[in-house]
């Protein structure tokens, strides 16, 4: 971690010692909140903003929801906004941009900025948020406010405010809790299960915090430095493995990559976290040659099914051919892959490099893909073209092998 990213993670923590609980002030949450959009001293919007997020912090279900269809209520003034872009149009200046720039955006936006004002409030925003996405779904004006959130958040969580951390056995204990309640991939089963993720020395953990946030993981990934590229995730993982020492491995496998915070749905780190690991891995340990993944295609069942194609996950080739034809082939409507895992890693820059029957015999592994998984190969000196290919045509790059195996999938159909 730089000596920037420590610095600001202590200022952060400084700010954010426990504040005194409020007396509850007994005005209505919407006259709290134009007092608070109308303030102008410091010293009242925080006072204001507390009584904001602990009125909130009290609340009941159904009355968040009331409350966020109020925020949504803050909208912009179309007649104004209108007005302004011509007078934007009629006389270009600084001042006339400015009024453009004010009218165009809603008052709840600078709502939660005053909110965030207060110490600790990032993260209190941040499970606003994922209590706010658990109740847009059906209610268009509520997901124009969560773009408001999202908009904010991708500034507030760029990545020149992301602190990467290796997490060890040696991690504080409440950091290791979250490590093993967030494992969203390959479920941590016990201490003892998490130990030999962390503690040996052929295995790496890396996570993204923010200063606002020190001890709240956002996404995390799991690495395992091997000889060679694996096809089982149950060897990798296995109680019986033998480690090895660091410097004799020539991979590393990035097998498990988790999203911690469900309030920043949409905010993308993974894509930064992968590429700043593997270049750091790159550097300490230059007997690293080659950087993929162990990954689930949690697709792959539910499209076979709806093609009415049948398998039998102990049929190896057959299932090897079925995985590589749907990474391959099975797309969108907007020709995106249709798999998620691998929009996110194509969308990275990496490469479909192999596919593997019999990869994940978990029952989680058999009900999404038949036990099939795939290593998505990240190499590094093409990702940039890699990614830019992706992005302008969705063309996705695979090995011949691949490439081979889709087609005797299609010649077996013919």
């Amino acid at each position: 971690m730089s000596l920037f990213a420590d610095l600001l993670t202590t200022i952060f923590e400084r700010r954010m010692g426990a504040a005194p609980r409020l007396r509850r002030d007994p005005r209505p949450l919407p006259t709290l909140v134009s007092d608070l959009l109308e303030a102008r001293s410091e010293g009242v919007v925080t006072a204001l903003a507390r009584q904001v997020l602990q009125r909130y912090d009290s609340m009941s279900g159904p009355e968040k929801l009331e409350a966020f269809r109020g925020l949504a209520a803050l909208n912009i003034d179309a007649a104004a906004l209108r007005s302004a872009l011509d007078a934007y149009e009629a006389a270009p200046s600084g001042g006339s941009y400015r009024a453009f720039m004010g009218a165009a955006e809603p008052p709840r936006a600078e709502l939660l900025r005053r909110l965030n004002m207060v110490p600790g409030a990032t993260e209190r925003l941040v499970r606003m948020r994922s209590d706010l996405l658990r109740r847009s779904r059906d209610e268009p004006e509520l997901q124009a406010l969560d773009e408001d959130f999202r908009h904010l958040f991708k500034s507030w969580f760029n990545r020149g405010f992301l602190v990467l951390r290796p997490i060890s056995w040696e991690s504080p204990a409440h950091v290791l809790e979250k490590i093993i309640a967030y494992e969203a991939v390959h479920a941590i089963h016990s201490w003892d299960d998490l130990r030999r993720r962390l503690a040996p020395p052929d295995r790496r953990c890396f996570a993204f915090f923010h200063p606002a946030m020190p001890d709240e993981p956002l996404i995390f990934v799991e690495v395992a430095l091997t000889r060679g590229v694996p096809g089982s995730v149950q060897a990798l993982l296995s109680e019986d493995r033998e480690p090895m020492e660091a410097a004799s491995a020539d991979t590393a496998v990035f097998y498990s990559i988790s999203n911690c915070q469900p309030g920043l749905a949409g905010i993308s780190f993974g894509n930064s976290l992968i590429k700043q690991v593997a270049s750091d891995l790159s550097s300490a340990l230059p007997g690293l040659k080659t950087f993929v993944t162990l990954s689930p295609i949690p697709g792959l069942v539910a499209w076979l099914d709806e093609q009415g194609t049948a398998f039998d996950p102990q049929d190896a080739k057959r299932m090897s051919q079925l995985a590589a034809h749907y990474l391959l082939t099975a797309k969108r409507g907007d020709g995106r892959p249709r798999d998620p895992v691998a929009r996110f890693h194509l969308g990275n820059g990496a490469m479909v490099h192999a596919v593997h029957a019999g990869a994940d015999t978990s029952e989680n592994g058999q009900r999404q893909s038949g036990g099939a998984m795939v290593n998505y190969l990240y190499d590094l000196p093409k990702v940039e073209t890699y990614h830019d290919r992706f992005a302008a045509t969705g063309e996705v790059i695979a090995s011949s092998a691949v490439k081979s195996l889709s087609a005797g999938r299609e010649k077996a159909q013919a």
